[in-house]
């Protein structure tokens, strides 16, 4: 992905909190996409909570659910703004979450928030989180299009009373709404007689414990049937040094076809930490 290609949208994403990306994925794709979730949100039941929603669904897993979700989380362009944004404070980055909405009529507005909340660390230092909302259905300020509140990723808001007006990311399938996990926002309110359905697509630090479990969303006997790059944002990377290993190697070999069953825990550490132990190993094995 050239400079050209992804600069504007990072400018616009560190100086306002988030942006609109228009026709990255082809109106077909989108349509397919729909139609293949459409038995799941025939029979995932409305939300429980008022942060969730009492008249929203939600669902995750999609990569099982859909191989176009996959297009999704793979958008050269998205991924390689996700990885500029997130990739100074981490080594590898994850899938964090790819979860359908769908928002009924008569659901109120979400309560405004910032998603990097679900994390406990101290904020200001780095992003945690880009999440990037594709629209299943037209987003419009009467069905419940998402609320973003500009160039709050770089205010510490501790009252609604501090928030000014939001924007209301109005746009259509095919259009990618991103936004920093800092920034503040929420679903808006649902005033029509159709619904209005979504798909999030969210990344996060590699070493981060993520919104979805993804290795009991993506099993290997699923995972086996990613690509790659795909697999890896699933879960099955090991992210140096040695998180989120298996019997001291990288997950990734579960996706083998000869799985031994007495792996050979090896090192998985930093370039800065592997010389050091290096230089520490070897001056004790030459010690008289």
């Amino acid at each position: 992905m050239t400079d050209k290609a992804h600069t504007p949208w990072l400018e616009q994403l560190r100086s306002d909190g988030y942006c609109i990306i228009p026709r990255l994925m082809p109106d077909a794709t989108i349509a397919e996409l729909n139609a293949d979730l459409e038995e799941a949100f025939e029979k995932t039941p409305m939300g429980k909570g008022n942060f969730y929603g009492h008249r929203t669904q939600r669902f995750g897993g999609l990569l099982r659910r859909s191989r176009l979700a996959g297009d999704l989380v793979l958008q050269p362009l998205v991924l390689a703004i996700a990885r500029e944004i997130l990739g100074d404070a981490c080594d590898k980055i994850q899938l964090n979450v790819a979860q359908a909405i769908a928002i009924h009529p008569g659901e109120i507005e979400q309560f405004p928030h910032c998603d990097h909340d679900m994390w406990a660390g101290r904020k200001g230092d780095h992003e945690y989180l880009l999440n990037v909302i594709w629209p299943l259905t037209e987003f419009t300020a009467e069905n419940g299009a998402t609320r973003i509140y500009p160039r709050t990723h770089m205010q510490a808001v501790e009252s609604l009373d501090q928030l000014d007006d939001p924007i209301v990311a109005e746009c259509r399938p095919g259009d990618a709404i991103c936004f920093l996990g800092s920034t503040v926002h929420g679903a808006g309110p649902n005033h029509t007689n159709r619904v209005r359905r979504g798909v999030v697509i969210g990344y996060s630090l590699g070493w981060l414990k993520p919104y979805e479990n993804l290795w009991l969303a993506y099993p290997p006997q699923i995972a086996k049937t990613f690509s790659p790059e795909l697999a890896e944002l699933a879960g099955y990377i090991q992210h140096r040094p040695n998180l989120g290993n298996y019997e001291g190697q990288c997950p990734s070999i579960l996706l083998r076809r000869d799985v031994p069953d007495y792996p050979q825990a090896t090192d998985g550490l930093r370039p800065d930490q592997e010389e050091a132990v290096r230089e520490f190993a070897e001056a004790q094995r030459y010690r008289p």
